[in-house]
């Protein structure tokens, strides 16, 4: 169960002239949850203040990555496949399916720091203790913030259990990863003529997240957009201090459709200096059955989606390109789904 402060006035309101909800976690428990639940509605999508999660954990977490990615190519390389399989470094390749971006990026195992021999974090980091540490501190902050947040949503939907949400990330087993995302700086002028202006470059493409809810947290660089339900693409603007945290198919199939998991995309950087974001998928067991909970079935909102368990959903979905509609495969076509 979820603690929060004493109640405080109301501090949630919408970043100007897009809407974007801005939610801040030290309100009372019954406003939090009735403003996070109408974001997950509306957006799939909110920015987090105040969440927590002590600012040396996240600096030193976006130092270490800094480090790693400032290293030769050559060196980085070394850190298994490319692309991963499913761990280690990417760039520009992104999952086995085609699709490019412009980014590199390290995807760890959230679940273990057990993601290569002591030679490999030696080519992660001249001080692979250090790094060690940096992800295992950063994972468990941002997990606690996840199940914090999963419960408050339990609560607002009145649902018996309070933990029907964050039970599958408390899951020792559960199959939740970490990824860092470095977009370099792509330089507006005197980009070759057969190349796409950098304004309209692609860093990381179309896409929703397939787990249960993911937690990113960027530095101040712009790139990152989000997609309306009518398919209007709206920047995400970003402070050092906040999270941004989005809604996956998998939480979207558990509410029956009443929380939508959001299409997002990020766009090749125009900055001088780099964009570097630090992704915490909270995912179930690899076992797990996910399917919609009874509570959100009635006579007036009939079962939208089929029974499945998380790894027949994570081969389906990474079988795809990124913009494909992945959801749809699970949806139910009978009244006896």
């Amino acid at each position: 169960m979820v603690v929060l402060s004493s109640p405080s006035p109301l501090r949630t309101k919408k970043t100007r002239a897009i809407g974007i909800p801005v939610i801040d976690l030290s309100l009372d428990t019954a406003t939090l949850a009735s403003h996070i639940i109408t974001a997950c509605q509306d957006y799939g999508f909110f920015k987090l203040v105040n969440h927590g999660v002590p600012i040396d954990v996240i600096s030193k977490m976006e130092e270490i990555a800094q480090g790693f990615f400032s290293k030769p190519a050559s060196e980085k390389v070394k850190v298994k496949a490319n692309p991963p399989s499913p761990f280690g470094y990417g760039c520009r390749n992104i999952g086995f399916n085609g699709d490019i971006g412009e980014l590199e990026y390290i995807l760890l195992q959230a679940n273990s720091l057990a993601f290569g021999s002591e030679d490999t974090f030696n080519v992660i980091s001249d001080h692979p203790t250090d790094f060690s540490h940096a992800v295992d501190n950063y994972i468990n902050a941002v997990k606690g913030l996840t199940c914090g947040l999963l419960e408050i949503l339990a609560i607002g939907l009145s649902l018996p259990d309070t933990d029907v949400f964050s039970r599958f990330i408390q899951d020792v087993d559960n199959d939740s990863c970490f990824r860092v995302n470095h977009y370099p700086g792509v330089k507006t002028d005197g980009h070759p003529s057969n190349q796409p202006n950098p304004v309209h470059r692609i860093g990381f493409g179309e896409h929703s997240d397939p787990q249960i809810f993911t937690i990113l947290r960027s530095n101040d660089v712009p790139g990152l957009q989000i997609s309306t339900a009518d398919g209007l693409w709206i920047p995400v603007t970003t402070e050092p201090t906040d999270f941004c945290v989005f809604v996956g198919d998998a939480l979207e199939v558990m509410t029956n459709g009443r929380f939508k998991s959001v299409r997002h995309r990020v766009m090749a950087n125009m900055s001088s200096k780099s964009r570097v974001s630090m992704m915490y998928f909270a995912a179930p067991a690899l076992n797990e059955w996910i399917s919609p909970i009874p509570q959100m079935i009635s006579p007036g909102n009939i079962r939208l989606y089929k029974s499945f368990t998380w790894n027949e959903y994570k081969k389906a979905a990474y079988s795809l390109r990124l913009g494909d509609q992945r959801i749809d495969r699970f949806k139910c076509h009978s009244s006896l789904c």
